[in-house]
């Protein structure tokens, strides 16, 4: 659940603090006062929406897998939002993206906007319909993991066969390609190392004219050497360090000579077209690893394609043998779900007759296999597709399955974020939605926006939302403020004693 929440410096809102309980939480107060513009808040720092808010902060108390977004784990969580230029997240003050931040979210919290039809997407109903059935009858989860394994194993192999089968219609085109680059790269056939001693054999070779002649220069120095030695007995100095030194230059010398020598007996045109040839096969593949790993990989394809029609029959073996098998595991999956079916739409219309609806349809329609079976589920209402039905219709028929969902998984729990799901609602059809909401707030906290008295005297808690001077505020409603809201929003700004009365009796009522 969602321990409290802060606020600062967010639109009309300046800084609000919110201390919050289990169960069922209600806003309210006049239009335009703010309570939208909160909930815009509350859902940002879940990263469901995008805050201008200076500052929101939230604690939390689900345990959450947060080492799986790399946040570690605290004794509290805490979950925050910070604009400066741009918003940036945090939970537990470690930075975190709002894509993930939202997934995260997502494990405990459930946004139910306006107009949201995602309880009635085709994934969604499926889902439901199996939870049910494995609570009912635990085998049903071996006959959806048996399906899945079998629809991985047969798209792996229609995905192998339609590319060799791709394949096949161009194997003489690839089979030339393949064949044309093995011989291009083994006619080269470059050693590993071998461009970097061509290169440095080139260095030498463009430097040749230019040692030769600094050479001849610099041996002059040879033909002073007896007199600098006689210099240096004469004026009483050892000779022993210029003799090394002329030896060690003598040295060099014949040394670097020797080297240009030997680049005589080389034929330098065959070596620079051998690094020209290199320098081709780099361009185009890489260093000399990647070329010769190019090299293997091409030789696998040319054996592949050379033996494609052998695997091509072993394939569609395989496609035949699989397609029957996931055929089979598909039926037995409809089979299983057609059994508890008619008994899950019984608990739906059990809560659409509570909130004064007629019975709902949930269709299922055969289609090709997929990955979660073979078929795909809708639901109508009176014959009328969800989506076309009045927003009070739509909104009591989403929380039917919304109640149905927490009734066959009410271990999960969760938070709950409801915007105005009793809107466009009479008296009667408002406290039939509270009642199911207070029903299954037993294992969710709610937050929802209501204009009627009938949901928020039901709250576990009430808070009042208004504004003046064109700053909106928020409070925790007592029990007298809440038999005064309770009033306002039965009567009006002129409070009547019958309101007075009304909330009073409904307050009773609900408690």
């Amino acid at each position: 659940m969602i321990e409290s929440f802060y606020l600062k410096e967010h639109l009309s809102f300046k800084e609000e603090r919110l201390v919050f309980k289990e169960g069922l939480i209600v806003f309210s107060g006049p239009s335009g006062a703010g309570k939208s513009v909160f909930f815009n808040a509350l859902l940002s720092v879940f990263g469901f929406n995008t805050s201008d808010a200076a500052l929101l902060e939230a604690v939390v108390d689900n345990e959450l897998p947060l080492e799986e977004y790399g946040i570690e784990k605290e004794d509290i969580t805490i979950f925050k939002s910070i604009k400066q230029k741009s918003a940036r997240y945090f939970v537990n003050s470690q930075n975190i993206s709002q894509k993930s931040l939202k997934q995260l979210s997502s494990i405990f919290i459930s946004y139910l906007s306006l107009r949201d039809a995602g309880e009635f997407e085709n994934s969604s109903l499926l889902a439901l319909l199996d939870s049910f059935a494995v609570k009912n009858e635990p085998l049903h989860a071996e006959k959806i993991t048996s399906y899945k394994a079998c629809y991985d194993k047969f798209t792996e192999v229609k995905n192998a066969l339609e590319k060799v089968r791709a394949e096949e219609s161009k194997i003489n085109e690839l089979k030339e390609f393949a064949a044309f680059e093995i011989s291009k790269i083994e006619a080269v056939n470059p050693k590993i190392g071998e461009d970097e001693e061509l290169m440095e054999f080139k260095k030498r070779l463009s430097k040749k004219e230019k040692i030769q002649e600094a050479i001849a220069q610099a041996e002059v120095i040879f033909e002073s050497e007896r007199a600098v030695n006689s210099a240096l007995d004469l004026m009483g100095h050892e000779s022993a360090l210029f003799d090394e030194a002329m030896n060690f230059l003598r040295g060099v010398f014949e040394s670097e000579t020797q080297k240009i020598n030997e680049l005589e007996d080389i034929d330098v045109e065959s070596i620079l077209d051998r690094i020209e040839q290199i320098s081709a096969l780099k361009n185009r593949f890489g260093t000399i690893e990647e070329i010769r790993a190019h090299l293997e990989k091409r030789k696998e394809e040319l054996l592949h394609y050379e033996n494609i029609s052998f695997e091509k029959k072993s394939l569609e073996a395989e496609f035949e043998k699989l397609s029957g098998e996931l055929d089979k595991a598909a039926s037995e999956l409809s089979h299983s779900r057609g059994r508890f079916l008619k008994p899950l739409e019984s608990i739906i219309n059990g809560y659409l007759e509570k909130m004064y609806l007629k019975p709902c349809s949930i269709n299922i329609a055969k289609t090709a296999p997929y990955d979660l079976g073979d078929e795909e589920m809708s639901v109508t209402l009176q014959n009328i597709d969800v989506k076309k039905v009045s927003s009070g219709e739509f909104n009591r028929l989403r929380l039917s399955f919304i109640a149905a969902s927490n009734e066959i998984k009410a271990e999960e729990g969760g938070v709950l974020i409801l915007d105005e799901i009793d809107s466009n609602l009479s008296g009667k059809e408002s406290m039939s939605v509270a009642n199911v909401l207070k029903e299954i707030s037993a294992n969710y906290q709610i937050f929802a926006i209501s204009h009627h008295p009938q949901l928020s005297s039901c709250a576990k808690q009430h808070f009042f939302v208004w504004k003046k001077d064109n700053e909106s505020r928020i409070k925790e409603l007592d029990e007298e403020g809440r038999i005064e809201e309770l009033s306002r929003m039965i009567s009006g700004a002129d409070i009547t004693d019958k309101a007075r009365e009304f909330a009073k009796s409904l307050r009773r009522d609900n408690r």
